[in-house]
């Protein structure tokens, strides 16, 4: 019997949900989660999970915040002037922005305060701190991808053809 590995490319059907039971992430509805193991494209404890279950094999764990997103920290919050952001921009508390880092990377971030003199965004992960549960099911091991590859771009094309 096939065995999750690493370099396999898995399929999972999955269901994440917070300690309330509120569901934070699901596969219902949408094609499975394709990963490859070992390629760091999932939280470690997830992938830690995966490894060497078997096809159809379903299973339920907890990952407390150090094998998640962290535990938060409190000193990643920032304070922008009011007149550092763009006009047409209406920050609300809640909303998520993109920052940019000094590489041109993107930041999510989430605005935690308004007022007239400023806007201040906590930089931590939405989950940072939380102990997320995931029902999980593999429903596919390959050797090779399964899935066509999302599109990160609006360049129209199918991305099969690999668009920059």
């Amino acid at each position: 019997m096939q065995k999750v590995a690493k370099d396999m490319f898995v399929s999972v059907e999955y269901t994440g949900t917070l300690e309330n039971g509120e569901v934070f992430d699901t596969s219902q509805g949408r094609q499975p989660l394709e990963i490859q193991m070992g390629a760091g494209q999932l939280i470690k404890g997830f992938e830690d999970a995966l490894d060497g279950m078997a096809l159809k094999e379903k299973k339920t764990f907890t990952l407390e915040p150090e094998d998640a997103y962290g535990q938060r920290d409190e000193s990643l919050t920032r304070d922008f002037p009011r007149a550092d952001v763009p006009p047409e921009m209406n920050p609300q508390v809640g909303q998520t922005v993109g920052l940019h880092d000094g590489q041109g990377q993107q930041i999510p971030a989430t605005i935690v305060d308004v007022t007239d003199e400023s806007v201040t965004v906590d930089l931590n992960h939405p989950m940072a701190g939380k102990a997320l549960t995931f029902d999980i099911e593999v429903v596919s091991i390959s050797e090779t991808p399964t899935q066509a590859p999302e599109c990160e771009s609006d360049c129209g094309c199918d991305c099969s053809s690999g668009c920059a």
